[in-house]
């Protein structure tokens, strides 16, 4: 496990950790409180906060450097962020600042686009030194996507401090997260679900052209992990990582799929174990979210060894953990709720 530290000076360590900390609650973000000391689990790696004095003390750890990398980003524009009408100082142990990019980032190349529904689409990608995105245990990626016109967009690259510094606006790529659908050394595939008002990620999967360049980073976001009984949940949003969910399962696996989708979306390529099945929900656009209302259906199985993971509209998703905390009365460790996309707010992907 590497890690990496900085001591950062402020007017109310305490007060910053605290807000922090309430951030965190809002975002559902894993931590825990050991007195004073706040250890917060990031999914690529652990972050730890502790006020000594009239400083703050700060570490990350992750298993490789791409995912310190993207810890002391994330920390280091949070503290900067929440430490009001201060400009903190912060330098980080075993860190040199200066690289071209970030350790996992890499550049890709589009060679195919294909229509697997009306509604959804794969684009291939090549690159090198790709192995990294073929991880089980992580399914998503951000995206890089280049400006209209810019055929050659630029990357972001760590800062002096950690921080992520970004391109000037016209040069500047726009990021979106996706699920890897599949990846080998040199390949990446991801799906592309389209929308009626396309944002930077349905826009480029409709109107790239091969040779096309982009970068991705990654991979971060949590699996289901192996279960007796797993419940996979989501709308068309989450069909890629639904079906890669599916595919790493074992073939005694037990389970329901529950899919909130058009019909146009049922053609979407599906493999799923004897002893797993798909129900297919059709959409509402009031009252409750049919998702929702179909997992409160569900009699779930009379044993701790399940799991429940979904992906799906952010109102949903809090609806969803919400049941299964309160109703379910499951702990975080046996669930993972994910807001893919907000109603009534711009096009995210």
């Amino acid at each position: 496990m590497l890690f990496s530290e900085a001591t950062v000076a402020l007017a109310d360590p305490q007060k910053l950790t605290d807000d922090l900390v309430a951030h965190m609650l809002a975002y559902d973000v894993a931590h825990d409180r050991q007195g004073a000391r706040v250890v917060a689990h990031l999914g690529v790696g652990t972050g730890i906060l502790e006020p000594m004095g009239a400083t703050l003390r700060v570490r990350v750890e992750a298993p490789d450097e791409g995912g310190l990398e993207m810890l002391r980003a994330l920390l280091a524009a949070n503290i900067v962020d929440f430490a009001e009408g201060e400009t903190p100082a912060i330098v980080w142990s075993g860190f040199e600042a200066g690289a071209a990019t970030f350790a996992n980032f890499r550049e890709l190349r589009l060679v195919e686009s294909r229509e697997l529904t009306p509604r959804l689409r794969r684009l291939t990608f090549t690159g090198t030194d790709l192995g990294r995105f073929a991880s089980d245990a992580d399914l998503h990626v951000r995206l890089y996507l280049p400006p209209p016109g810019v055929t050659r967009p630029e990357w972001p690259r760590p800062g002096p401090d950690g921080r992520t510094l970004w391109p000037e606006t016209e040069r500047c790529p726009a990021v979106r997260y996706y699920t890897i659908r599949r990846a080998t050394a040199d390949t990446v595939e991801i799906d592309f679900v389209l929308h009626d008002a396309p944002g930077p990620g349905a826009l480029f999967a409709v109107t790239a052209e091969p040779g096309t360049v982009c970068g991705i980073a990654g991979p971060l976001g949590r699996t289901a992990p192996p279960a007796a009984w797993t419940l996979l949940a989501g709308d068309a949003t989450a069909l890629p990582a639904i079906a890669r969910l599916l595919e790493a399962m074992p073939a005694q696996a037990r389970g329901i799929v529950l899919l909130e989708a058009e019909e146009a979306d049922a053609g979407y390529p599906l493999t799923a174990p004897e002893g797993v099945s798909v129900r297919w929900l059709e959409p509402s656009e009031g009252g409750e979210s049919p998702l929702v209302a179909g997992v409160r259906a569900l009699d779930f199985p009379d044993t701790d060894d399940l799991f429940v993971w979904a992906g799906c509209e952010f109102a949903a998703a809090r609806a969803l953990r919400k049941h299964l905390r309160s109703e379910r009365s499951l702990s975080r460790e046996r669930h993972l709720a994910v807001g893919y996309w907000e109603r009534g707010q711009a096009t995210r992907s």
